[in-house]
């Protein structure tokens, strides 16, 4: 009975060891007693290379499969294997030791055998699984790079034939040969992207919100929408509403103004532009029409003979005053003599990062225009980083008058003035923001504000209001937005 033992045992390991694996005994060099169990691949004479995935899945689902079915056929002869042995000890109770220890020892390498084709299907599947996830991670990524691919081939070809017309002086209503342009001013022949330095910049940035103009009364007060005269409170501020988008990366901070007391050659809808991305930002670009500006086709670009630091430029009068680049000082320019006119350094004013508002961009000194004149943002040592507001005298650029607020310059995105009120907006990057003090010049006193404010594209670098249009001038993020407001009535 022994040896009719041993015979069925080695029919069973032969047949297993002929269709699926490899099974021997051996003792190691240490005289150590080992088995090997060995599984070839039905497919495959070599592993595949790395970059293959799609090969490599195919190949996985593959053995999957194949390893379940030999697990499958595993666990049935296993199962015959223990049928045989229970018949077995059972019918010769008294058959040698030897062989029914053998027959167990056999039995315990077949279950160890099953569990490491079971760890190893698992394995299988987990490594499937992960290359599933990897592959569509993959594609997803490839899918937005391909879109991003897509907007920049826009913005470049939209910047190309701007430049090309530019170059070829084929601007709409810009027909003037060169010998028209004065001196101060000439046409941009070609942009020198390559060489743009960034102006160094905070994590955070802010926004202005804009406000309704008022009419005068006879008495000289400015009139709100309801017909009571005084300026009264801003508590609205309107959806933004997109008119221009810049065309390359210098224009992702900037400034656009009209003049709210245009005077000839220039109307109400003169539009001035300038990107304010880089170390010498000179150019200033003249729309006459407003179909021009959201087209993007500038009449004229001027070329100042200095160059201005950040966004707080405004235009007033005929001039466009600006911030002159790492310095105190602010210029007044003749629009249309193309021209400095005049100069004043604001005492003591912070400048080039000392106390811009918490997005940065050098904004040290942010000029503004109200029904009442023009204005200087800025702060000093002496007031410890809260904002001072001056009164400027348009022609001279004398200060007339100052105020020193309690509100810390760099908590706030930005500010402007509405009928010698002072404003100040809470975020620059917030979608819901507001517009969250107001400070009095009349009264010499301050109060917390919670107006929402919209900050569509998340990234405002200048908000200013415009007295003519009743309207907030805002550049956020690319985009040159406005925005309607409403006044309280006293």
């Amino acid at each position: 009975m022994p040896a009719v033992q041993l015979l069925l045992l080695a029919c069973l390991l032969g047949g297993v060891g002929a269709r699926t694996a490899q099974f021997q005994k051996a003792n190691d060099r240490s005289g150590r007693c080992q088995y090997t169990f060995s599984v070839a691949s039905p497919s495959e004479s070599s592993c595949p290379e790395q970059g293959q995935a799609m090969l490599a899945i195919q190949d996985l689902q593959r053995d999957s499969s194949e390893q379940r079915a030999t697990l499958e056929s595993t666990k049935a002869r296993l199962s015959s294997l223990e049928a045989l042995l229970h018949r077995l000890t059972s019918g010769q109770p008294a058959g040698p030791l030897e062989t029914q220890q053998g027959l167990q020892r056999e039995l315990e390498a077949l279950r160890r055998e099953r569990e490491q084709l079971e760890t190893q299907t698992q394995e299988l599947e987990s490594a499937y699984s992960n290359l599933v996830r990897d592959k569509s991670a993959l594609e997803e990524e490839k899918r937005r790079l391909q879109a991003e691919n897509e907007d920049l081939a826009r913005r470049l070809e939209s910047s190309s034939q701007e430049v090309a017309s530019l170059r070829r002086g084929q601007c709409p209503q810009a027909h003037s040969s060169s010998q028209d342009v004065p001196s101060g001013s000439r046409e941009v022949a070609k942009w020198n992207l390559e060489n743009v330095d960034f102006q160094e910049l905070k994590s955070e940035l802010t926004e202005v919100p804009a406000s309704q103009i008022l009419k005068e009364s006879p008495s000289g007060h400015p009139r709100n929408e309801e017909g009571g005269t005084g300026c009264g409170e801003l508590v609205w501020v309107g959806e933004p509403i997109t008119l221009r988008t810049a065309e390359t990366i210098t224009g992702k901070y900037g400034v656009w103004m009209r003049d709210p007391q245009a005077a000839f050659p220039y109307t109400g809808e003169t539009t001035w532009r300038i990107d304010t991305v880089g170390t010498d930002i000179r150019q200033v670009f003249e729309y006459d029409h407003i179909r021009q500006f959201t087209q993007g086709y500038p009449s004229k670009v001027h070329v100042l003979p200095r160059p201005l630091e950040s966004t707080g430029a405004v235009v007033y009068r005929g001039s466009l005053y600006f911030q002159a680049a790492e310095s105190r000082t602010v210029l007044r320019y003749d629009l249309r003599t193309e021209t400095l006119k005049a100069e004043k350094e604001i005492p003591g004013a912070g400048y080039h990062g000392q106390f811009p508002y918490s997005w940065g961009g050098y904004t040290d000194i942010d000029l503004a225009v109200d029904e009442i004149g023009l204005w200087v943002i800025y702060s000093t040592e002496a007031a410890k980083g809260a904002i001072v507001l001056s009164k400027l005298n348009p022609e001279t650029l004398e200060l007339e008058q100052t105020w020193e607020t309690n509100i810390r310059k760099q908590s706030v995105a930005n500010a402007f003035i509405i009928c010698g009120t002072l404003y100040t907006v809470s975020s620059y990057s917030l979608p819901d923001a507001t517009v969250n003090f107001a400070y009095d010049t009349g009264t010499r006193s301050s109060k917390a504000l919670t107006v929402p404010f919209k900050n569509r594209y998340k990234y405002s670098s200048m908000v200013d209001y415009n007295p003519l249009e009743r309207k907030l001038f805002a550049w956020d993020n690319f985009n040159m937005v406005s925005y309607d407001i409403k006044l309280s009535r006293l």
